[in-house]
C-alpha cells in the first residue's frame, strides 16, 4: 500500500508544484500574459504536440476513434445530466452549462496521463483532449453567448493536426527528421506552459458562494464517474485506453470556460469561478483515489 501510495504521488505532485509555480508568479505579480500564452499553445503547442506524439506512438487508429467517439458521448452525457440537474436546482443555465460539461483534460489531464499510463495513455488522452478542445470553441461558446460560429471549427489548427496525424498513423509513414524534431521542441512547450497558466489563472479567481461550489463539485464528480463507467463498459476499453477515458472523465471543470462567462454572463462570473476553483482543488484527493483504485 505504501508502494502503491509512493507511486500516486509521482504522478500528482509535479503536476501539483508546476501549478503551484504558475499560482507563486501571480502572487509576486510577475508579468504574465495569459491570452499570449493562451495563443501560443493553442495555435502551435497543442498541434505540433499532437502530431509530434501520435505520429511516433504505436496506437491502433481504431481505438484512438473509438476514444474520440467516447469523449463527444462524454461531453453530451455532462450536457444532458447537466441540464437536467441545473433545472432543479433552478440555476441558469447559461453561466453553469458550459463548465459542467467541459473538463480541464488539457492543462490536467494531459501530464497526468502521461506519467502514470505513459505514451500510450497520453496518445489516447489526445483523442479527448481534441475533441473537448473542439467543443469548448464552439458550444462552450455558443450556450453562454447565445450564438453559433462555425468559422472558430474551420480556422482550429487542432483539426488539421488531428486529420495529419490519423493519415501518418494509418500509413504507417514519418515526418522528416528536421519536422520532427522541430515538432518535438514545439510540442514540448505545451505541458509546462498549461499548467503554469492553469496555477495562475486559480490564483485570480475569486469564490462568491463556497457553499454552492461545493454542490457543484460534487455534482459534477457523480456525473463523471457514471458517465465514465458506462463509456468503458460500451466501448469495452481496457489498458491505457480504459485509463485514459476514465482520467479524463474525472478531470474539473475547464478554466478556459470561465473566460465565456465572465464575458457573457458576468454577473455569475464570481460563482463559475468558485466551482472551478474548487472541483480543481478536488481533485487533489480524487485523483490519488482514482489512481489506486480505479485505474
Amino acid at each position: 500500500m505504501d508502494h502503491l501510495f509512493l507511486n500516486v504521488l509521482n504522478v500528482v505532485l509535479p503536476v501539483l508544484i508546476c501549478a503551484g509555480i504558475g499560482y507563486a508568479l501571480a502572487a509576486i505579480k510577475a508579468p504574465f500574459d495569459n491570452k499570449v500564452i493562451g495563443g501560443i499553445v493553442s495555435r502551435v503547442g497543442y498541434p505540433t504536440l499532437i502530431i509530434s506524439h501520435l505520429s511516433t506512438t504505436k496506437i491502433a487508429v481504431g481505438t484512438f476513434l473509438d476514444v474520440m467517439t467516447a469523449a463527444a458521448l462524454a461531453i453530451a452525457g455532462f450536457g444532458v445530466l447537466g441540464f437536467l440537474a441545473l433545472k432543479t436546482m433552478r440555476l441558469p443555465v447559461r453561466a453553469f452549462l458550459t463548465p459542467l460539461m467541459h473538463g480541464n483534460v488539457g492543462n490536467i489531464g494531459l501530464p497526468i496521463a502521461l506519467l502514470a499510463l505513459g505514451d500510450a495513455g497520453m496518445a489516447y488522452t489526445m483523442g479527448f483532449v481534441v475533441v473537448v478542445l473542439i467543443s469548448i470553441f464552439t458550444v462552450g461558446m455558443w450556450i453562454p453567448s447565445g450564438e453559433f460560429s462555425p468559422r472558430k471549427l474551420v480556422t482550429s489548427p487542432i483539426i488539421y493536426a488531428v486529420i495529419l496525424s490519423l493519415i501518418l498513423m494509418a500509413s504507417g509513414s514519418s515526418l522528416p527528421q528536421p519536422l520532427a524534431k522541430s515538432f518535438d521542441i514545439l510540442g514540448g512547450l505545451s505541458i509546462p506552459l498549461m499548467l503554469l497558466t492553469l496555477g495562475h489563472t486559480l490564483a485570480t479567481l475569486r469564490i462568491k458562494s463556497l457553499g454552492r461550489a461545493v454542490l457543484l463539485t460534487v455534482l459534477h464528480l457523480v456525473m463523471a464517474i457514471a458517465i465514465a463507467s458506462a463509456l468503458v463498459w460500451v466501448f469495452g476499453f481496457t489498458g491505457a485506453e480504459r485509463g485514459a477515458v476514465i482520467l479524463c472523465c474525472l478531470m474539473p471543470s475547464s478554466v478556459a470556460t470561465y473566460l465565456f462567462i465572465d464575458q457573457h454572463v458576468p454577473e455569475y462570473g464570481p460563482d463559475v469561478a468558485g466551482f472551478i476553483l474548487v472541483s480543481t482543488l478536488a481533485t487533489i484527493i480524487v485523483l490519488p483515489v482514482a489512481l489506486s483504485y480505479w485505474i
